[in-house]
């Protein structure tokens, strides 16, 4: 029996309709019975809720926030929170069924679970902002704990979010509880490194393929971004300092190109004034369509999902895709790539760096013992560096590309969990 996809306005983004057909070309190569197969398929847990929320103005105005919990067999669930008015059912299922893959992966001991409000961030001020985390994070009460979800941040949410988010339930349980959420800010109980993790961690995985195909002179490379948030900058950053060409990024707004290479330095500081890349010195402005097809040796798509469709992929000229964001790529995209001779870094993979460093900050919170940024990039280093190697490996033994590979690897971790623990009752 077949899931039955909610319908989707947008044949690219269908994220769920994305993460179905990601499981279900990489349950063919599994030795699954039917019924776990299918187990899989479905969230454990959805939730949503629609709360009120007073403006400044004195004005009430309705919101309507999710959590979903894709699978536990692990540990406690985990993922992040997103603000976004594009936040729907349907994606917030795909994040956390991507959520549970990614931590099983890597080896953690975590399920996957996601959430998001529909809501524009920006149109709130801080105190607005605040009122609505605060009551989301009071509706969720039900379903979240230290030892069952642990929320984080994502697009449109930040460590002073967080904050929010623990303090309001560190005040409704009487106590501090710092291990609730991750991504906080460091003065209550947040990880050193925790902001680089997933930008840090895509360059890492860069790093791993392209040195698996021999290519090992980062000044010979040149690299483009969708994307300058957290992520995108953070891997702009990295891949600028260890000395990497990066010929364009972009925004929201829209990118720059510079075929020299950017002062990426520069940029960033550029846009924290600015609030937007655009009109940078000595770069070429270009959408962010332009930029998924601009000349470059690796393509970092670090923004939305479904950015790389059936409609495009056929434009690509990197060489190299590396994920930084969840879901870019469409399985038409895929079977485009990979026909074409295009290496691709799964999400899953590419950018776990962030769930890794937050599972680092669960454990130092849960045992109130920190540790160093120098620990916590040796240790991140470490598990991608394995967890790459385990994919590359499976993807050899069986003939498949990264992104099927990843999703073996993941999917038949999480299925060994469940066979021994048993379907209860």
């Amino acid at each position: 029996m077949a899931v039955a996809l909610p319908p989707s306005t947008t044949a690219h983004l269908d994220a769920y309709g994305t993460a179905i057909s990601q499981f279900n070309r990489a349950a063919q190569y599994l030795d699954l019975s039917d019924d776990l197969i299918e187990y899989l398929r479905y969230p454990r847990r959805e939730f949503t809720v629609n709360f009120p929320v007073r403006r400044d103005s004195g004005e009430i105005e309705m919101f309507t926030g999710y959590r979903v919990h894709h699978n536990t067999a692990l540990g406690p669930s985990k993922g992040g929170i997103r603000y976004s008015l594009s936040v729907t059912m349907d994606e917030v299922r795909a994040l956390a069924m991507w959520m549970t893959w990614k931590s099983a992966l890597v080896n953690l001991p975590y399920g996957g679970a996601k959430g998001g409000v529909v809501v524009d961030p920006r149109a709130l001020t801080p105190a607005e902002l605040e009122r609505l985390t605060r009551r989301y994070a009071s509706e969720l009460l039900p379903i979240i704990s230290p030892h069952s979800d642990i929320p984080a941040p994502d697009m449109g949410t930040n460590a002073q979010v967080m904050a929010w988010f623990m303090d309001t339930y560190s005040m409704t349980v009487g106590y501090s509880v710092p291990a609730i959420v991750t991504g906080k800010p460091m003065g209550i109980g947040g990880s050193e490194g925790r902001t680089e993790a997933t930008g840090r961690g895509v360059v890492i995985t860069m790093l791993a393929c392209l040195k698996y195909h021999g290519e090992t002179e980062p000044d010979k490379i040149d690299v483009a971004i969708q994307g300058f948030g957290n992520v995108g900058s953070n891997a702009a950053l990295y891949a600028h300092e260890l000395g990497f060409r990066v010929v364009a990024v972009s925004d929201v707004y829209g990118g720059i190109y510079n075929p020299g290479g950017l002062d990426i330095s520069a940029v960033a500081a550029y846009a924290n004034e600015r609030g937007t890349v655009l009109d940078f010195p000595r770069a070429q402005n270009i959408t962010n369509d332009e930029l998924l097809t601009v000349k470059c040796d690796v393509l970092i798509p670090a923004a939305m999902e479904g950015q790389l469709h059936e409609d495009n992929a056929n434009q690509i000229q990197a060489r190299y895709v590396v994920e930084g964001a969840n879901g870019p790529t469409t399985p038409e995209a895929d079977d485009i790539l990979n026909d074409r001779g295009v290496h691709i870094v799964p999400d899953i993979l590419a950018n776990s760096g962030g769930v890794i460093v937050s599972y680092f900050e669960w454990v130092q919170d849960l045992q109130a013992f920190f540790w160093n940024k120098s620990q916590v990039f040796d240790n991140l280093e470490r598990i991608l560096h394995e967890a790459y190697a385990r994919v590359q490996n499976n993807a050899e033994r069986l003939r498949l590309d990264m992104r099927t590979a990843a999703q073996v690897t993941a999917i038949k971790r999480v299925a060994e969990a469940i066979q021994t623990r048993g379907f209860y009752p």
